[in-house]
């Protein structure tokens, strides 16, 4: 998504004079193929320092500011993706994301993104655009900043590893609360496409089943009782592979539910499940116990 500017003297009637702030036409400044999402749209309504901005305002501060718009009927937090490329080159010279928080149902907030600054060989005329949108339910972040959640209980996943088709992301519960805090077993989990919506054909397995023989990963389950400010990990565990027949399937969100009656957290693991289908999970365990 590309960002189209109105004309100079357009820009700085819509900007209250300053002609290095471009206004966006709306057309443009919503999500493209690729990066939309079912709970709003986001839209870039002006920069400051981009392409194509007069030759004087070279030396500014590279600004976007943008629009979330909740559609939905909860509160969600969006993941905002951005990407900044050099005009001569085509080259992107950097990804960045930003984070806002809890965006009311059917409102919409405006928020500035501030590019960083560019490496010398990359300080030329540059666009920017929306690269990626990812959205959830307020209520179901993970680890949301601040106290700790109602749950007493914080879900954060890591980077993950991947070899030879072979992908791993390693999740933590850890008790932020006063109370023990109880698992036993194996996590509940539900892949969700780009739209939250279930993903059925999607098997859930517990254990590594027959997507890969990886150390620990099979290990029995065993009830685990967390101490305050102690933590448990699991695991998530598939395969990139392509079998030929059928079309692959992506799930970006997980929701997962660390126990019966606990409270669901939505993650975003971006599962690149080829045509296999599967999906291993290990049960809960003590970290480093």
């Amino acid at each position: 998504m590309a960002i189209s500017a109105l004309t100079a003297c357009d820009a700085g009637t819509a900007s209250g004079g300053d002609d290095c702030r471009i206004a966006v036409s709306p057309s443009s400044g919503s999500a493209g193929a690729g990066a939309s999402d079912a709970t709003g749209g986001v839209r870039i309504t002006s920069t400051t320092g981009f392409d194509p901005a007069p030759e004087h305002c070279a030396g500014r501060e590279r600004t976007a500011e943008f629009e979330v718009t909740n559609g939905q009927r909860e509160p969600y937090t969006y993941a905002v993706a951005f990407s900044v490329t050099s005009v001569s080159s085509d080259a992107v010279r950097s990804t960045d994301r930003v984070t806002v928080e809890a965006v009311p149902a059917g409102r919409s907030v405006r928020r500035t993104f501030t590019a960083p600054p560019l490496p010398p060989e990359g300080r030329d005329a540059a666009r920017v655009e929306i690269a990626e949108i990812r959205s959830v339910p307020s209520d179901e972040v993970g680890a949301p900043p601040g106290a700790c959640p109602p749950s007493g209980v914080r879900v954060t996943a890591d980077q993950g590893d991947a070899a030879m088709g072979l992908r791993v992301v390693g999740i933590t519960l850890t008790n932020c609360g006063t109370r023990p805090y109880a698992l036993d077993g194996h996590p509940g989990l539900t892949p969700l496409d780009e739209d939250h919506r279930p993903l059925h054909e999607v098997q859930v397995l517990p254990g590594g089943g027959d997507i890969a023989e990886v150390t620990g990963f099979d290990a029995p389950p065993r009830p685990v009782t967390l101490a305050p400010g102690e933590s448990a990990t699991t695991g998530l565990m598939w395969r990139n592979t392509h079998t030929g027949t059928g079309g692959a399937t992506t799930a970006p969100y997980v929701r997962l539910l660390p126990k019966p009656g606990g409270r669901p957290v939505t993650l975003v693991p971006e599962l690149d499940l080829g045509t296999t289908g599967k999906l291993g999970v290990s049960a809960w365990k003590k970290k480093n116990g």
